[in-house]
């Protein structure tokens, strides 16, 4: 089974930056989406930023600008650039992907904490 696993969170200060990795187990070139999702506590996981295989990149409102979202497929890796970060980024962070070589299940990885001090 494909596994992912994340990189690169932290603590930083309120308009710093912060670049989460996700590196997969298998060629990524077939992951349909290769997406960032976060969960605060209480809260829901929710979508941040996804890439389609097609190139299709989108963002949730509240980060665009801000975070930019990158895929690598001869690394299988996917990135997160986070600047101008803000305390209500922080969150885990999760790496998703779904796609052929997933058995069309949805992987996950272990998440990453993002602490954003004000």
């Amino acid at each position: 089974q494909v596994q992912l696993v994340e990189s690169g969170g932290g603590l930083v200060q309120a308009g710093g930056s912060l670049r989460l990795s996700c590196t997969a187990s298998e060629s990524t070139f077939s992951f349909s989406a290769f997406d960032w999702y976060r969960q605060a506590p209480g809260n829901q996981r929710t979508l941040v930023a996804t890439t389609t295989g097609g190139g299709i990149i989108q963002y949730v409102d509240s980060v665009k600008g801000r975070f930019t979202i990158s895929r690598d497929n001869a690394k299988n890796t996917l990135y997160l650039q986070m600047d101008r970060l803000k305390p209500e980024d922080a969150a885990v962070y999760y790496c998703h992907a779904r796609g052929l070589s997933t058995g069309w299940q949805h992987i996950w990885g272990q998440g990453t904490q993002v602490t954003v001090a004000s």
